[in-house]
């Protein structure tokens, strides 16, 4: 190896061993390290590379009687410095959380350090924390549906749209009509929805916000012009105000219900609501739920799912709803 390819070497691995402020490393143990990983270097030129290398990467000495100490400095534009299992851990287990909320630039810039996390914990055997995302898992309640297939190129037009407040040209495909439209949309949020990513904008020409699943986008195109926005959305407001359930806000409700022994235990850990009361039935192991609960279709799903595991008295709305239900249950299975 050539002396300048080996100089190289030795110094990118000693950048990587310098921690950022508030931490530090002490000269004798940079020099250790250094040893560790196979390169031949003296005191002397270790303290000759650190001098060479602190203007250009923002490195800072702090003087101490038993020898001097290195890190980056907080702001510091380039950190090469080796990734901690910490660190690495909590980027491998964000990473697929992140994927459907971030801007496509923002994920780009994050694939490095994405690809570095596997990496680290990949490489270590022994340390406990490397086999934690391998031992822990985050599943949903209930049936989980793979996420929507979207369109790379579509999802990085959508992001940059949105982040840089410009109008979104699109070829949509319509579900009540079934059919392809191209649109010119002016993007305002983005929804992350079970596994269905929502574009929040309106038309161009209208005024109303409405809802684009970014799997029926086959073509995008972020155009120079800017997105007229009317009045700056609360993603929050809109949300909680029925803009994924019903055309206003949900209602609150009283649920009156009787529910099963494995119900009960399971509402008596993990309540419905914070206003929620639950009463052993006479003669019965079932229990008399009551509970204060929004008037939307999620709640209603929710008791769907429960099937003969709950009785529903109350809203009367409901009651009449899963009989119509039941109803046509059986006239579909009766028909063969």
């Amino acid at each position: 190896m050539s002396d300048a390819k080996d100089t190289l070497l030795r110094q990118l691995a000693l950048l990587r061993l310098i921690p950022r402020e508030p931490q530090r490393r002490a000269t004798t143990t940079l020099l250790e390290k250094l040893r560790e990983q196979g390169f031949s270097v003296s005191q002397r030129t270790l303290q000759r590379d650190l001098a060479n290398l602190s203007l250009p990467f923002a490195l800072q000495c702090e003087v101490q009687s038993s020898g001097n100490r290195w890190s980056y400095m907080r702001d510091a534009p380039l950190d090469l410095a080796a990734m901690d299992t910490p660190t690495a851990l909590a980027l491998y287990l964000a990473e697929n959380h992140l994927k459907p909320l971030l801007p496509q630039i923002v994920l780009d810039q994050l694939a490095p350090q994405f690809n570095r996390a596997r990496n680290h914990l990949d490489g270590l055997q022994r340390n406990e924390l490397a086999h934690w995302a391998r031992r822990v898992r985050a599943i949903p309640n209930g049936k989980a549906l793979h996420p929507a297939e979207i369109n790379p190129n579509v999802w990085g037009e959508v992001s940059t749209a949105l982040l840089e407040r410009r109008q979104l040209k699109v070829t949509y495909l319509s579900r009540s009509k079934s059919e392809h439209k191209v649109l010119t949309l002016h993007p305002a949020g983005l929804v992350s929805r079970h596994s269905v990513s929502y574009l929040i904008g309106t038309v161009n020409g209208y005024s109303d916000l409405r809802q684009f699943a970014l799997h029926r986008i086959d073509m995008a195109e972020t155009l120079d012009t800017p997105a007229h926005e009317a009045e700056a959305l609360d993603i929050d407001r809109y949300i909680q105000g029925g803009g994924f359930n019903n055309p206003g806000p949900a209602e609150e409700t009283e649920l009156v219900a009787d529910v099963s022994p494995q119900i009960a235990w399971l509402l008596s850990e993990t309540p419905l609501s914070a206003e929620q009361n639950l009463e052993p039935l006479p003669n019965n192991d079932w229990q008399r739920l009551r509970a204060r609960v929004p008037m939307d279709q999620e709640t209603l799903w929710w008791i769907f799912g429960l099937n003969d595991h709950i009785r529903v008295h109350a809203p009367l709305v409901w009651v009449e709803e899963i009989r119509g239900k039941v109803e046509r249950m059986r006239e579909i299975y009766a028909a063969g």
